[in-house]
């Protein structure tokens, strides 16, 4: 058993689930109460977090983000393509992070990982294998 092997899987799959976690949670599928309950609240949430974006582009960033989530977070949990599904979820969640930082202020990215979740994305690009 190879710890460094189990060790990147968990990270995948770590992250691929909180990405599933949050279109779940914007969909309402863990509950009408629960995390965003609704798309609307996240598109709401969406504008908070680009309050610097004109208003017309943020139904269009909550749907980038969802549908670039969603995708990741399948790639990551079957293993598509694993150094470039790492490297996408690196800089997608570095630019959540940034975003929100400008936005919400540094406590907001600190309070919920994602600069973590940014850096751990980069160190699992970094120990895929290339295929070749």
């Amino acid at each position: 058993m190879n710890t460094e092997r189990w060790a990147v899987r968990y990270a995948r799959w770590a992250l691929g689930a909180a990405f599933l976690s949050g279109i779940a949670s914007r969909f309402g599928w863990w509950g009408a109460n629960k995390g965003y309950g609704n798309f609307a609240n996240f598109v709401r949430y969406t504008a908070e977090v680009n309050a610097f974006m004109p208003a017309f582009t943020i139904p269009f960033l909550a749907w980038a983000a969802t549908v670039a989530e969603l995708g990741l977070g399948i790639a990551l949990i079957t293993g598509f393509q694993p150094r470039w599904t790492a490297l996408g979820s690196a800089v997608l969640l570095a630019l959540f992070a940034i975003a929100m930082t400008i936005s919400l202020g540094l406590r907001s990215p600190l309070d919920y990982s994602v600069f973590s979740a940014s850096a751990c994305a980069l160190l699992l690009y970094s120990r895929e294998t290339p295929k070749t």
